[in-house]
């Protein structure tokens, strides 16, 4: 017997930092957010992503992306010990994502000036920061607790952003 119904696979995507609106870049079927501000919405997580973990169990989203956002998470702080924010939240979109999985980050970045204007942009990205220290050819961010499998898929510049896509592996 054929069963004439036909089953949607869902496809997870989780957008960093989102505010009231996740963005879907990857025009996945259901979105998730994540925000510092509590929001009634259901699907968006309050978390502030500098000192907690992506509330999210592992291998759950086949996309994750940060527009504007990661450029506010610090490089390191002291809370009270020493930590490195960056390389841990880096760590986290790797758990969260499925093996195939991509994470798209947006951000203004050096060498222009936008990069450096608002006073809370405390990460200053460069077209080396992610194949450097995140992409798993190099993977230097591992001598500070890195511990994602990531490679880069593609890294563009639009305008003022510097765009890169990376893959779970």
């Amino acid at each position: 017997m054929t069963s004439n119904t036909t089953e949607e696979i869902k496809t997870f995507s989780l957008d960093l930092g989102c505010g009231s609106r996740p963005q879907n870049p990857f025009k996945l079927t259901q979105v998730y957010g994540i925000d510092i501000i509590p929001l009634a919405d259901p699907s968006i997580k309050t978390a502030d992503l500098n000192v907690e973990p992506i509330p999210f169990d592992d291998n759950f989203f086949d996309a994750v992306s940060a527009f504007d956002f990661i450029e506010h998470v610090p490089r390191i702080l002291y809370a009270p010990e020493r930590k490195f924010p960056f390389v841990v939240l880096m760590s986290e979109i790797s758990r969260v994502l499925k093996v195939g999985g991509k994470f798209l980050s947006f951000t203004p970045a050096y060498p222009n000036p936008a990069a450096f204007r608002d006073p809370t942009h405390v990460n200053i990205i460069t077209e080396e920061t992610f194949p450097f220290y995140f992409d798993n050819r190099n993977a230097h961010a591992k001598i500070y607790g890195y511990e994602g499998s990531l490679v880069i898929v593609d890294q563009h510049w639009e305008g003022i952003n510097l765009v890169t896509i990376m893959e779970k592996v």
